[in-house]
């Protein structure tokens, strides 16, 4: 995985705030380029914005289940999660980013690190789960990238605009997350004294 301090740095997840309630609405429900790659074949009906705000929203603003994602504390989407099955502490976590000019850029990624760290440290699961289709290229990369394996592929499952897509489930375990957590900070923490201990390229007179 390529370390991309100077990105990453920039982005964070929070619990939304008061003012930011109509641009979450306004996205949602009517910025729709980011709803062609997320669950397309299940539409979404707007709701007023007084219903979202005392609504849904009340979800953002208690950032348990829901948090904003930020790039320089600016919201660009959200992360959730929710119970599969709470009995046998079945959870999943979804994300949207919003603007495509936000999209590839490892912003997902990294929201996505920090909102399973939380959910791993504040709840009693030994998996957090993943669902995405076959017409969602970015978010089957970005689930392989953090290391999350693919348990589950139902064929043809899924139809949209003529064609059939696969429903795809991934997943990590607890033990593999914080593994794969501990040998990133390592090699951060390797690539920044790699980076320290660089000689100057000013040349000093002689």
């Amino acid at each position: 995985m390529d370390v991309d301090l100077s990105h990453h740095a920039t982005v964070s997840i929070r619990a939304a705030q008061r003012g930011e309630a109509r641009y979450f609405w306004r996205n949602i429900y009517y910025s729709r380029a980011w709803k062609q790659f997320d669950a397309p074949y299940t539409p979404i009906e707007p709701v007023s914005y007084w219903s979202f705000r005392f609504g849904l929203f009340r979800r953002f603003l208690a950032g348990d289940t829901a948090q904003a994602i930020c790039i320089h504390n600016n919201p660009v989407g959200y992360v959730t999660y929710y119970w599969e099955d709470k009995r046998t502490r079945w959870l999943e976590v979804g994300i949207t980013i919003f603007d495509p000019a936000n999209w590839g850029k490892g912003t997902g990624r990294h929201a996505l690190t920090l909102w399973i760290d939380q959910l791993f440290t504040h709840h009693d699961v030994n998996r957090i789960g993943l669902t995405t289709w076959s017409g969602n290229l970015g978010m089957m990369r970005c689930a392989r990238s953090l290391g999350m394996r693919e348990e589950g592929r139902l064929r043809a499952v899924r139809y949209y605009q003529g064609e059939y897509y696969d429903s795809l489930r991934y997943g990590v375990l607890r033990e593999e997350w914080f593994q794969m957590q501990a040998l990133a900070a390592q090699r951060i923490t390797a690539y920044t004294a790699s980076i320290e201990s660089a000689p100057s390229a000013v040349h000093q007179p002689h």
